[in-house]
């Protein structure tokens, strides 16, 4: 599809996983089955917190913002490409990209902010038990995701709004999915400022979340380190969940990002490209779930609520 040099294009070309027609059917049902167990682990999860009164505690309300988060996050993606698979259509508007990028840059920025909160709580929890819940307080731990949201708000549209100015003069094919990265590699004018915007913005608000990540594993491990044996395991273990979501979302992320550094787009890249929206968040609900022994309780208890007459 042959596209003028003129920032008013009418739409974008998504690139499918596979061009064999006999696998369309397969990737169709592959991508609604992540969709429907991605949504239905998070929603669990989210009730799970409501009604137990047992999980209203900081640590389960970052966990049911971090499981809300993953929903919008997914939803953002995953309909689109089960739709252009089903119709047998690659376009997405011009309107429509800038907007999935927007909500793309918000939600991945909103996850990386609530797992540097939900680290800082592991560590008030580790290194000053007895002052937690004068620390992390409803009213602190509220102004914390406020703050995650107003961090991901001011940073999302700011990109977005610097494609405008963009012109594209080839073939507009993006991974799968629309994001800042691949959609700046398209444009045939001039993209340094939106390059150093995007570096700028991603080592002050991807590095800062990180920095506190690192941070405050720093001082549990040094807090355990202090702990006679038989303490070591049991704040090891309730560290352990989050340590597997961190490590999973930051290094599908960062994954992602080196190979749009070193390669250009590819169907490889388009595979990369679905791993940080849509691995994390189906897993998440695994991992909480089966490490968590309160939250195997309460889903337990759930369950069996909704299942008995």
């Amino acid at each position: 599809m042959e596209l003028r040099n003129e920032t008013g294009i009418l739409e974008f070309l998504l690139m499918e996983v596979t061009e064999n027609p006999d696998m369309q059917s397969l990737v169709f049902s592959l991508f609604l089955f992540i969709y429907l167990v991605t949504i239905l682990g998070n929603l669990l999860i989210i009730l799970a917190v409501i009604l137990d009164s047992h999980l209203h505690t900081p640590m389960y309300f970052f966990l049911f913002n971090l499981s809300f988060v993953d929903i919008c996050f997914t939803s953002t993606t995953i309909p689109k490409m089960i739709v252009n698979i089903q119709t047998q259509s690659k376009s997405i508007s011009y309107t429509g990209c800038l907007t999935q990028t927007c909500f793309v840059l918000v939600f991945a920025s909103l996850d990386s902010c609530i797992l540097s909160v939900m680290a800082y709580d592991r560590c008030v929890t580790i290194c000053h038990p007895l002052r937690y819940t004068v620390i992390m307080n409803p009213h602190f731990c509220g102004l914390l995701i406020l703050l995650s949201l107003f961090i991901s708000i001011v940073d999302a549209p700011m990109h977005s709004l610097m494609v405008l100015p963009l012109t594209f003069c080839t073939d507009l094919e993006i991974p799968l999915f629309c994001e800042v990265v691949q959609v700046i590699k398209l444009a045939c004018s001039d993209t340094l400022i939106n390059n150093i915007l995007i570096y700028f913005a991603a080592s002050v608000f991807a590095g800062i979340p990180v920095c506190g990540i690192i941070f405050s594993y720093t001082q549990i491990v040094s807090s355990v380190l202090r702990m006679l044996s038989a303490g070591k395991y049991k704040a090891f273990s309730t560290c352990g969940s989050h340590l597997s979501v961190v490590s999973l979302f930051y290094g599908t992320t960062f994954r992602v990002y080196m190979n749009s550094a070193l390669a250009d787009s590819s169907r490889n890249a388009a595979v990369l490209s679905a791993m940080y929206t849509v691995v994390p968040q189906m897993m998440n609900p695994f991992i909480h779930s089966l490490r968590n022994r309160d939250m195997k309780g309460a889903l337990r208890k759930f369950i069996s609520r909704t299942t008995l007459p």
